[in-house]
């Protein structure tokens, strides 16, 4: 009985070492996803040229593929071509051709490459819409968009972006890239390469201002005063709302890839028992409508309320009144 048991247990390991080996060999074999500066791919926007081997009127120069994603050339009208690279362009059309032309044959060579593009905004001299017709890293965007903003401080000129709370964004998510280090250190670490659909913000360093978001009546930014509180920042909000959490209130200093954190007790504050925390430009004030007791289950969503207060309020201050439609402002940037 003994050994029966011995061999029945070394068949269920034997059987679960081979699954678990064909697991791994799976695992190994699936493909990462290949980078579009590896696999360029076509979209809405690009050019080609096509030429038909062996007969010149048949050649096609300039076809743009249209905004829903489709191209027409010859007798194949209307064919889905976005997500496709040039061979596998190639491949299709010559497929549909075969139904009309004998053995076609084509030349296909990309003239615009203008479906890859990326946005920078804030204080950067040419701000707008760019293509990623290349691979490009943020340092080449920025000297593509001919550097940061400067102004005049005691009569030196200087730069007047806030480096520290300047992000990209890509995919919804912001990227863990330091523009300070990069900048001031030279860590090439930081020199991300940019992807389609990135947004580059470039903050200020000259707007006195801090932040309230999250469970107040009025969230946004607050012109800073003299001896600027955090009961008085709430206050100049209109207050909390209901349900508003104001044991723990998050206050956000300093550099976005490595803040300062702060855990103030507002309800301490008002009993008496704890004295004001005082509040310094740039600070943000994140208000939860929930309890929470580590700083960290509650720090992304604090940063992306200021993400998204920042870029509404550049675009607030720069776009004219008269254009309503988010995708028509789009117009007023620089594309090249």
């Amino acid at each position: 009985m003994t050994r029966l048991i011995r061999i029945v247990f070394l068949a269920i390991f034997s059987f679960l070492f081979v699954v678990g080996q064909s697991a791994a060999q799976e695992e190994e074999a699936a493909p990462a996803p290949v980078s579009w500066r590896e696999r360029y791919t076509l979209g809405p926007g690009d050019v080609v040229d096509i030429r038909f081997y062996g007969s010149d009127t048949l050649n096609r120069s300039g076809l743009r593929i249209a905004p829903d994603g489709t191209i027409s050339y010859l007798q194949v009208n209307s064919l889905y071509v976005s997500g496709l690279t040039i061979d596998e362009l190639r491949s299709k059309l010559e497929e549909k051709l075969r139904t009309y032309h004998r053995d076609p044959r084509l030349i296909i060579t990309p003239w615009e490459l203008k479906s890859k593009r990326y946005v920078i905004l804030g204080k950067i001299m040419d701000k707008g819409v760019y293509t990623l017709d290349r691979p490009i890293t943020l340092l080449e965007a920025i000297a593509r968009s001919r550097g940061i903003e400067t102004g005049l401080f005691e009569q030196s000129t200087v730069e007047i972006a806030d480096l520290d709370r300047s992000f990209i964004i890509r995919n919804g998510e912001r990227l863990d890239v330091d523009f300070a280090k990069l900048y001031f250190e030279g860590d090439l670490s930081q020199n991300v390469y940019l992807e389609p659909q990135d947004y580059i913000y470039l903050a200020s360093n000259l707007s006195s201002e801090y932040y309230v978001f999250g469970s107040v009546s009025t969230p946004g930014a607050q012109g800073i005063t003299n001896r600027a509180t955090l009961v008085s920042a709430i206050t100049r909000r209109n207050g909390f709302t209901e349900g508003a959490w104001p044991d723990r209130i998050l206050v956000i200093r300093g550099s976005m890839s490595s803040p300062e954190l702060f855990v103030v007790n507002v309800k301490s504050i008002l009993a008496g028992k704890e004295a004001d925390f005082p509040l310094a430009p740039g600070d943000i004030v994140y208000v939860n409508d929930r309890p929470w007791y580590k700083a960290e289950q509650i720090l992304d969503t604090a940063v992306q309320n200021f993400l998204s207060s920042a870029t509404s309020t550049w675009v607030d201050e720069n776009v004219p009144d008269a254009i309503t439609n988010p995708w028509l402002r789009r117009t007023d940037w620089r594309d090249e």
